[in-house]
């Protein structure tokens, strides 16, 4: 029993291993397809684009995995056959769901979507059900060493700052973004991308911790680029 225990303890290594590489393998992904819309494929054009494929190879990301996220933000080939999705979701612990991607096959990836959402006893609910609870705002990645100088732009129109694994999130008006963005290159720092999201006007405390395996298991969706949710993980 002793050597059964040790392999099963192998196993669930092995495997929250490979869901640690999965969803880092999925965020340097939507990354560099965000880059490559926003600034083209050169990476001479582009030194954001040209460092996060040096950390997609740190992270021994298959080279195939980088070239097609290149192509899908490129609009290149079959992966560039692109429309984008937004999905409101009701999840576990009443927990509110924006799931934004794009995909080249709606049926396939709302089918993926809703198989995990089963898994978890959630649900689609109609557009404009829930989405009335966030906000839209401008966010604006920034690698945590610049942290300082981010948070010296707050007066310059930054609404707040979240550190969020290795870099910091920069929230901002709409309207702003662009603007905000700007200063922060011409101060020579690195912003690995910039977008229009959500951000929930005010957050719940559940007790459970379903919506967050919820959250895990939509992260690890290819198609899926963005997930806003009104609770904390």
């Amino acid at each position: 029993m002793a050597g059964h225990s040790h392999f099963k303890n192998i196993k669930r290594k092995k495997e929250a291993e490979d869901r640690k590489k999965s969803s880092t393998f999925s965020r340097l992904s939507k990354l560099i397809i965000s880059s490559v819309r926003e600034k083209g494929k050169d990476t001479e054009q582009n030194p954001s684009l040209k460092k996060l494929i040096e950390k997609a190879k740190e992270a021994d990301m298959p080279k195939e995995n980088i070239e097609r996220a290149i192509k899908r933000g490129a609009g290149e080939g079959e992966e560039g056959r692109m429309e984008e999705f937004l999905f409101e979701v009701y999840g576990p612990e009443n927990v509110a769901f924006l799931i934004k991607g794009t995909t080249d096959n709606k049926n396939r990836s709302l089918e993926e979507i809703r198989s995990l959402l089963r898994k978890h006893e959630a649900k689609i609910v109609d557009p404009g059900s829930l989405k009335w609870l966030f906000d839209s705002v401008g966010i604006i990645e920034v690698e945590k060493e610049n942290e300082s100088t981010a948070l010296s732009l707050i007066e310059e129109g930054v609404e707040d700052l979240i550190e969020e694994d290795d870099i910091v999130l920069v929230y901002a008006p709409p309207k702003q973004t662009e603007g905000i963005k700007r200063k922060l290159e011409e101060k020579g720092i690195n912003v690995p991308s910039s977008k229009l999201g959500y951000r929930a006007k005010t957050f719940l405390t559940p007790s459970g911790e379903e919506y967050k395996k919820l959250y895990a298991d939509l992260s690890s969706c290819e198609d899926v680029e963005d997930i806003y949710i009104n609770a904390s993980l």
